[in-house]
């Protein structure tokens, strides 16, 4: 009797346990912008920067990350010091309706990964560095490769160094650019591959 008393009270503890554990959904639908979003690098207004924006939501973190350029997101995203697993990353549509380079659209957050990206066009980001400009359409993409310059690509074969790279110009460009090689093979080989 006493067996089947623990049992119970066991399952009843246990039941009440479960029951306590709320299990919370979370939204991780794109986010717009306000006056009051800030670069997650820069920690400036991403509203007084020209060219295409991206989100970040991380596992355990409230609100996404947002950034300056897209460039930089495909950068964290490939980073190695990342604080926690990544659920979603969105980019500005530059295709669609309304989007500008100066106003790079509201309601038009795609997933980076369904992107098409024009990257080595004459375009800069928000920060002035090259950017990698998303579109949500193929055909969108290519005009605006035409237009501008560039190659189309899909965001797996964006290469590393296309998001990575230093941007500097002037004297001193070789040497920073040979450190930068070194840097991203250790990154890319680790414990001497």
């Amino acid at each position: 009797m006493r067996k089947r008393l623990r049992h119970a009270l066991l399952l009843a503890a246990l039941a009440l346990l479960s029951a306590c554990k709320e299990e919370v959904s979370r939204n991780i639908a794109p986010q717009e912008m306000t006056p009051d979003t800030l670069g997650h690098y820069c920690q400036m207004n991403l509203l007084e920067h020209p060219g295409p924006k991206a989100q970040v939501f991380l596992d355990g973190y409230p609100a996404p990350l947002f950034f300056s350029q897209v460039r930089d997101v495909i950068a964290y995203t490939r980073a190695p010091e990342q604080v926690a697993p990544i659920l979603a990353v969105y980019v500005n549509d530059m295709g669609a309706a309304g989007a500008t380079w100066d106003q790079p659209g509201k309601g038009n957050w795609i997933a980076a990964e369904a992107a098409f990206y024009v990257v080595g066009s004459a375009r800069e980001g928000g920060m002035g560095a090259p950017e990698a400009v998303p579109f949500s359409s193929r055909e969108r993409a290519d005009a605006f490769a035409l237009a501008e310059g560039g190659h189309v690509l899909a965001l797996s074969d964006i290469a590393d160094d296309m998001v990575l790279a230093p941007v500097e110009t002037g004297e001193g460009r070789e040497a920073d650019d040979e450190d930068f090689r070194d840097r991203l093979h250790t990154l890319s080989h680790p414990a001497g591959g």
